[in-house]
Order: structure tokens, then C-alpha cells, then sequence
């Protein structure tokens, strides 16, 4: 199986990330038969367990970070990806190279097929393939520690496949996927409470009340010890530019200055959750883990898409904002460490998410947006997004395709003004696709059947 080969079987998989297609389930266990069929692929190591409805990526790849610089071997599962299938399976820090990739989907290929015909009536989604390759390139490339993201709610996750777990962390809580989770902060607490296993260490970020209480609550049911970031350390911004910002950090085992170059004030709270997971896991599993552990790992963090800039002239960031309380951190950001006030937004987004509380969110600092097409299976229909804009008197300017857009608002802006795309991390990839001519997975496979890349890109 070649790497090409390995998508097109993918994309033959029920994907709710690419095409909105869900497959509802009453528990994990054929994910669980299907780990078992691999060898229990999962098991055997040190293991972070991610679950929230933000920040998960940023935290999980400073944790990673963390400990890589403490000298670990490690193991990242995250998700989605920007351009490529394969950036979700990370050795190191790197993306899993091509080959490793499509041999950890073949064998998973083959135990699907053995599999299967013991569980009735259920469906393997791509999503499981994924999780499951990541577990097999893991085992054979004996990780020392692994570090994984679950991908949608917790409870039944692909990757809630744990009895035991070392550390479980719980980044902030907000109305996500409600259709699927709940529709209040305290129901989607409780799926993504799911992830906890008894006896685990469970590092949980500042949070909304309610959020908490239900957290407190299924620890306690599990024998399982809490930390709470808003409770166990001090936190001291520095210094700040659109390059970095400078940090102190105490907790109960150490005193840390760091640098980070991930932007605004939530990402100072994501680095203090990560490193009190980082000391959690240290703790559990024997691993020397010192200041300059830390300081050098968190300065090595590179997670595209968040508040990136990818243009000065005029200044062109890119955000994977996806909700009303994504976007006000965004717009908090964009105040304090660029020190806009007049921004021209590129908006797109998914169906079925809350536009409207993107839009008011940003409307303070827009001064225009524009909604392009953009080629995505789940992409909103940009008049209907408009129409959300134009609800908080936002001007909204004719945009036609994403690059139309793109280019129409950087010229608007001029070589001062400063651009800003957001409304989803898929969206965010794709403007980054555009300004930094990269192909992804899907234009390559486009384009190997003739397809032109304008028309090819799902």
C-alpha cells in the first residue's frame, strides 16, 4: 500500500470531519476489538488523554514539546489535520513520513476486515482507522510516551479505549457540536468527562462553574485526583509581541520562566495546563523533568492556524476560531498583541455553526468582511454567512472564491491595514494552502485524476 492508496481507502470511510457524515454508537467496543485484533497497540506506555472543546492541540503539542525536551521518545495524536492525513500521526514532533503511514493503515486495513464480520451492524469510520494507526506506528516505533487528542466529545471517542490512564486533561468547556454532545455546557461536560479512568491524574484548565462541578463530580466517582490550573499555580505574563510572549509560572513543584510563541493570553493558560500535566506525568512515570525542560520545550512550539502570521504587508493572520468564545479570544488577542483596531476579516465557515456569535465577537473590530466560496464538503453557503454578518451592521463586501477574497482584501486593507481569516480550522488551512502554495492531501488526489485544482479541492 502506497501512501496515495492509503487515503483513497480512507476516503472510502464514513468521515464526519470531511463530509458531515456521522455514525452514531452506543459505546467504543469495536474500536476496542478492532485494538484488540492489532495487539492491544494502544497499551504499554505513559499515556496524556486531551479532551475539551478548546485549546486541546495547542496544550497537547506543548506537553509534547515538554517532553521531548525531557529526553522522552514520543508519540502525538492529534486532529484534524491542515494539509496532510499524515500530520495527525507525529513521532518527535514530525509528522509520520509517507511510508510508516500507509504501512500503520494497511495493517489497521487488515484487522478492520477481520474484525467486522464479529460486530453486526456497526461501521468503522475514519476516524477509528486513524486513532488505530497512530496506536500501531507508536507501538513499532516504541515511544516512551503518548500524547492523544480525542477527536470529537470523549465519552464515545474513538480514543476512550483506556482503563487506566496516567493523566487526563480537560481544557475549556463551550457549546460545541450540539447536536451530537448536548446543548449545555454541563452535558458536554459530562461527554468529555467520559475520558477519565479511575485512578488517573486529572489536570483541568480554567473552566466555566458548571463545567467544573461535573468534572469534580466523575473524578470523584473515579478515585481520580484533580488539579485545577485557576487553583495550583501563579501565572505572570512578561512580555508580549506578535512574535512571542515572555511567562512566569509557579506551581507546587517549581518555579518556571519560559518564552512561547503562540500568541494571546489563553495560550498562557493552555502552557500552564501543559506543564502541569507535563510535572503530573513526570511524577507518575519516573521522568526527570527540570526547568530547562520546560523553558526549552514550550520555545520550540510551532501549532500553525493559531493566530499565525503569515504575511507583514499587509499584516495577513490566520485563526481556527470556530465559535463565539474561539473568536473572542481571537479578538482579545488582536487588540493586545497587534494592537489593531480596524481589520478586515475573510470569514468562512462550517454548516451548523453559531456565525452569528462569530460576528458579534469580531464585530467591534471589523471593518468589513468578506465570505468567499471555499471548497469544502461542509462549507456553509457563504449568503447565508453573510447574512449573519450583515445582523450586526458589519459591511460585507462581493467575494466569489477564496482567492478572489483573499486577494480583494488585502488590496482593500493596504500595505498597513491587517487581514484576518478565521471561522474554522479548515477554512484557516485552506487560505494557508492559497498564501503559501502548499498542495494538500486532497488537491494532489485531484489532480492525480485530472481534476483541476480549482474544482478538486474537498
Amino acid at each position: 500500500m502506497t501512501y496515495d492508496d492509503a487515503l483513497r481507502w480512507l476516503l472510502t470511510l464514513p468521515d464526519f470531519e470531511r463530509t458531515g457524515e456521522f455514525a452514531d454508537r452506543p459505546d467504543v467496543e469495536p474500536m476496542r476489538a478492532l485494538l484488540a485484533a492489532l495487539g492491544g497497540p494502544h497499551l504499554g506506555r505513559p499515556t496524556v488523554h486531551i479532551a475539551g472543546s478548546k485549546g486541546k492541540g495547542s496544550t497537547g503539542a506543548m506537553i509534547e514539546a515538554v517532553l521531548r525536551a525531557a529526553g522522552m521518545r514520543t508519540g502525538h495524536y492529534i486532529s484534524p489535520h491542515l494539509h496532510r492525513y499524515s500530520e495527525r500521526i507525529r513521532l518527535d514532533g514530525k509528522p509520520l513520513d509517507g511510508d510508516a503511514f500507509a504501512a500503520a493503515i494497511a495493517a489497521v486495513r487488515d484487522a478492520i476486515e477481520r474484525v467486522e464480520p464479529r460486530v453486526p451492524g456497526r461501521r468503522f469510520i475514519a476516524f477509528d482507522a486513524l486513532t488505530a494507526a497512530a496506536f500501531v506506528a507508536f507501538r513499532d516505533t516504541a515511544v516512551d510516551v503518548q500524547v492523544i487528542e480525542v477527536g470529537l466529545g470523549g465519552l464515545l471517542d474513538s480514543t476512550n479505549v483506556f482503563d487506566a490512564t496516567d493523566v487526563v486533561v480537560l481544557t475549556p468547556i463551550s457549546l460545541e457540536h450540539t447536536a451530537i454532545l448536548g446543548d449545555t455546557i454541563p452535558q458536554i461536560a459530562a461527554q468529555k468527562a467520559g475520558i477519565i479512568t479511575r485512578g488517573a491524574t486529572v489536570v483541568v484548565a480554567p473552566q466555566r462553574e458548571s463545567a467544573l462541578d461535573v468534572f469534580r463530580r466523575a473524578a470523584a466517582e473515579r478515585d481520580a485526583r484533580v488539579i485545577e490550573v485557576a487553583q495550583a499555580c501563579q501565572l505572570q505574563r512578561v512580555s508580549a509581541t506578535l512574535e512571542h510572549q515572555d511567562f512566569r509560572l509557579k506551581t507546587p513543584r517549581a518555579t518556571y520562566a519560559a518564552r512561547l510563541s503562540l500568541i494571546g493570553r489563553h495560550q498562557l493558560d493552555n502552557a500552564a495546563t501543559a506543564v502541569l500535566a507535563a510535572e503530573a506525568l513526570a511524577e507518575r512515570a519516573g521522568i526527570e523533568l527540570t526547568p530547562e525542560h520546560v523553558k526549552r520545550g514550550l520555545a520550540g512550539v510551532a501549532w500553525p492556524a493559531r493566530l499565525e502570521v503569515l504575511k507583514r504587508r499587509p499584516l495577513v493572520i490566520i485563526d481556527g476560531a470556530h465559535n463565539g468564545d474561539s473568536a473572542r479570544r481571537m479578538a482579545d488577542a488582536l487588540r493586545e498583541y497587534a494592537g489593531v483596531r480596524d481589520v478586515t476579516f475573510v470569514l468562512g465557515t462550517l454548516a451548523g455553526k453559531d456565525v452569528a456569535a462569530i460576528a458579534e465577537a469580531v464585530a467591534p473590530l471589523a471593518a468589513e468582511v468578506y465570505v468567499p466560496r471555499w471548497p469544502h464538503a461542509r462549507a456553509a453557503d457563504p449568503r447565508d454567512v453573510a447574512e449573519a454578518v450583515r445582523a450586526f451592521d458589519i459591511p460585507v463586501r462581493p467575494s466569489g472564491s477564496l482567492p478572489d477574497a483573499v486577494e480583494a482584501a488585502m488590496a482593500s486593507a493596504g500595505e498597513r491595514g491587517c487581514v484576518v481569516a478565521c471561522g474554522s480550522i479548515a477554512f484557516a488551512a485552506a487560505v494557508r494552502e492559497y498564501l503559501l502554495g502548499i498542495e494538500s492531501d486532497m488537491i494532489r488526489l485531484a489532480l492525480s485524476k485530472g481534476v483541476s485544482k480549482a474544482g478538486g479541492a474537498a
